[in-house]
């Protein structure tokens, strides 16, 4: 029988923080061994179980692939299956720099694909070859001293490459790099909150969370209704969501209260959580990157959480993933958030102190996105009744779903 295994995603945002594309990452399903001491079989998982078992859309959408490549892989026959306008091909920084890897990566161009450098952090001559052929360079912030960053960035902009900035952790760093000239952003800053104090939600915002309260609270219909006529923008922007293929609706809502109703209770206080992602404080709507990763958070939990077969265990799963990220979202601390809206009490203590079953999810679900093979394999041992494989198919599942909300939005 086949090892377990899962895929980990690492969003690549742009300048203004659009999300542009995702790094895909090998993940083996025994966390006690998964040091990778052959890249080429690690990245030949990734291949097989990115564009085979998940399927290329639901592993990227519509985003570019970014793939780790040893240099038996790049020499190898088994990369030219790949679709060429999906993936960039990262060429690991132990790959040694000589003719038959210049030959190669021009062939490899020429065929269409993209390439990159992976974790550059010291110029010299020998690379100048790579460098005339690459249309990325990923740079590893923390192995290059503050000092010397500038003067790198500085050498590497005399060709006609993009500058990506591999993990960058805080807003201070996506500011100190975006400063110094880097076109793309590789990390989980803009998942981390920053609360202000004394902060003001826009119309947009204090409407989506009066309309969120009112669903919680089991408010009439009617009243639903004339909250979301405050707001022209969200109410079309529900119509679009009900009316879009995410929805699955058989019906076309033609008004806001078709809409209401044909979405129900359930789904309503899913969308309306949604559209607080997807909304500005301008009410305009676009691809916001922690929309992905709510979406994902939420599908996520609530597939694992249906294990149990507990439908308001599900539904409660849904809600605390999707609302884990209304702190970074709206700049508030998430005990003041959850203050004006009826949650019960295991959802907030999921949320304020990760405690409980749903705080255990959570911890999960955070742990799959950053990397945390040691706390990944803790989560489940305190999760019995969920599988690796039970994660694998979640994460699939959740993939297409929160490509196909994401797409809703562009």
């Amino acid at each position: 029988m086949n090892e377990p295994l899962f895929l980990g995603r690492q969003p690549i945002l742009d300048r203004d923080q659009n999300m542009v594309a995702f790094e895909l990452l090998f993940r083996s399903g025994h966390t006690n061994s998964a040091q990778i001491s052959d890249d080429f079989t690690a990245t030949a998982t990734v291949i097989n179980h990115a564009f085979n078992e998940f399927g290329i859309e639901a592993a990227l959408g519509p985003y570019l692939g970014f793939i780790n490549m040893s240099e038996s892989l790049l020499m190898s026959d088994v990369i030219e299956l790949l679709p060429k306008g999906k993936i960039v091909m990262e060429i690991l920084e132990t790959v040694k720099v000589n003719r038959a890897l210049i030959e190669r990566c021009k062939l490899l161009k020429a065929m269409g694909f993209k390439l990159a450098l992976d974790d550059f952090t010291d110029y010299s001559p020998e690379v100048d070859p790579l460098l005339e052929l690459v249309e990325t360079v990923k740079v590893d912030i923390l192995a290059v001293e503050s000092s010397r960053l500038a003067e790198l960035v500085n050498t590497i902009k005399g060709w006609k490459v993009k500058l990506l900035a591999e993990k960058v952790d805080s807003i201070e760093q996506f500011d100190f790099c975006k400063g110094l000239g880097f076109d793309l952003f590789q990390g989980y800053y803009f998942a981390k909150p920053q609360v202000i104090t004394g902060k003001r939600l826009s119309h947009s915002e204090l409407t989506l969370m009066k309309l969120l309260g009112q669903v919680m609270a089991d408010a009439e219909e009617h009243e639903i209704e004339e909250t979301l006529k405050e707001n022209p923008l969200l109410s079309l922007n529900l119509m679009r969501l009900t009316n879009s293929v995410a929805c699955g609706a058989k019906q076309k809502a033609t008004s806001i209260k078709a809409a209401i109703t044909i979405l129900g209770r359930r789904q309503l206080q899913r969308w309306i959580q949604i559209l607080l992602y997807s909304s500005n404080a301008h009410g305009d709507s676009f691809p916001n990157p922690l929309l992905q990763l709510a979406a994902m958070r939420g599908k996520t939990m609530e597939l694992l959480a249906a294990k149990k077969r507990d439908r308001e265990l599900e539904d409660n799963a849904f809600m605390t993933g999707i609302m884990s990220l209304m702190d970074t979202l709206l700049g508030m601390p998430i005990a003041e958030i959850l203050s004006s809206i009826s949650v019960n009490e295991e959802v907030k203590n999921a949320l304020v102190e990760r405690a409980g079953n749903l705080g255990k999810l959570l911890t999960l679900v955070e742990n799959l996105e950053r990397d945390n093979l040691t706390d990944i394999e803790s989560c489940l041992a305190s999760c019995t009744y969920i599988s690796l494989h039970d994660v694998s198919l979640a994460q699939a599942q959740a993939l297409q779903w929160s490509n196909s909300i994401a797409q809703t939005q562009a």
